[in-house]
């Protein structure tokens, strides 16, 4: 017997229901393993959300078979959810959990069983956006700098590689993937004060570039071992290759005990950070849009949201009245 035929009658035991939907899910789960090589872990987590709905619909009187999943009405689904809701699961599980109601019903219609209509009238819960968390701005120069890691025995073209990238990320807003996109052609030195990238969904932009991260290119490409073809990576790792984003992860890490961080620390949270200190100064919010490649303002608008907390916070902890009792 196989891992996989083991694991799926082992979730054949605990699940609710009649046993044709018994078998039918022993299918399903198999098929999101082998075929469509899911992680066990996602694997785990549809076949959960898929016992607590049928667990819900036995509580609700009905031992559910096939045919009673294909008669489900919009209501049946609307009174599972609102009970989770009751329960305390937000809004990101609920959603994972319709995902793998409606992989189950896909796989039921494929079966040759029927179509259950009522999962396709159910819209998926709204997700309250995260905030992001930008870094407090000394931390965020700290981290474009090269001397906050003058301690490591790191030869020191690599410190100002790195130095390179997290300055561009904080200075002109960028993600990591399109730093490390640029080519040697397109480094920000000798005049050159602005760079086009491509971001998401292909789309280029062009973002300024400052005196400051010019600075910090310019000090890598002085220090780089290795010679750069205009065509080639503009940031390499150690031995000449286009340098892995994990990299800069890593060197990122590092830093954060240094400056009392926490592990929201990352590179992302100095675009992050570029953001939130520009609409702090009185940036304009279709400017910030722009540099940043937001296709929606909405997107950009979160910011306005972070800087509501921020005020609310210094609020709290510096207004007399904020703490009187």
């Amino acid at each position: 017997m196989s891992d996989s035929t083991s694991d799926a009658e082992s979730a054949d035991l605990l699940l609710p229901g009649a046993p044709d939907v018994r078998a039918a899910a022993i299918t399903w789960l198999e098929g999101l393993a082998s075929e469509r090589r899911l992680s066990p872990n996602t694997v785990e987590a549809y076949r959960r959300d898929l016992r607590q709905f049928l667990a819900h619909l036995v509580r609700q009187g009905t031992n559910p078979d096939i045919p009673a999943l294909i008669r489900l009405k919009p209501r049946d689904l609307r009174g599972f959810m609102a009970a989770r809701r009751q329960e305390g699961v937000g809004g990101r599980s609920l959603m994972r959990g319709l995902a793998g109601l409606r992989s189950f019903a896909r796989h039921l219609d494929r079966e040759g069983h029927g179509s259950v209509a009522a999962l396709s009238a159910i819209r998926s819960p709204k997700v309250e956006r995260r905030l992001p968390r930008p870094l407090p701005v000394a931390a965020a120069i700290a981290m474009a700098s090269p001397d906050i890691r003058a301690g490591e025995e790191r030869p020191a073209w690599v410190l100002a590689r790195d130095a390179a990238v997290l300055a561009l990320l904080y200075g002109s807003g960028l993600r990591i993937s399109e730093a490390l996109g640029l080519t040697r052609r397109d480094a920000p030195v000798d005049g050159i004060d602005a760079v086009t990238v491509v971001g998401k969904g292909q789309k280029t932009r062009s973002v300024p570039v400052i005196p400051q991260v010019q600075a910090a290119v310019a000090e890598y490409l002085k220090l780089c071992p290795y010679r750069l073809p205009a065509e080639g990576p503009l940031f390499v790792g150690a031995k000449g290759g286009p340098l892995s984003p994990r990299i800069v992860q890593l060197a990122v890490a590092s830093m954060r005990g240094a400056l009392g961080l926490p592990d929201t620390a990352t590179p992302h949270a100095l675009r992050h950070s570029f953001a939130s200190h520009l609409l702090g100064r009185q940036g304009d919010l279709r400017a910030i849009q722009e540099l940043l490649g937001h296709a929606s303002l909405a997107t950009t608008q979160v910011y306005t949201k972070v800087d509501a907390a921020r005020l609310l916070d210094a609020f709290d902890s510096a207004h007399p009245r904020a703490r009187a009792s």
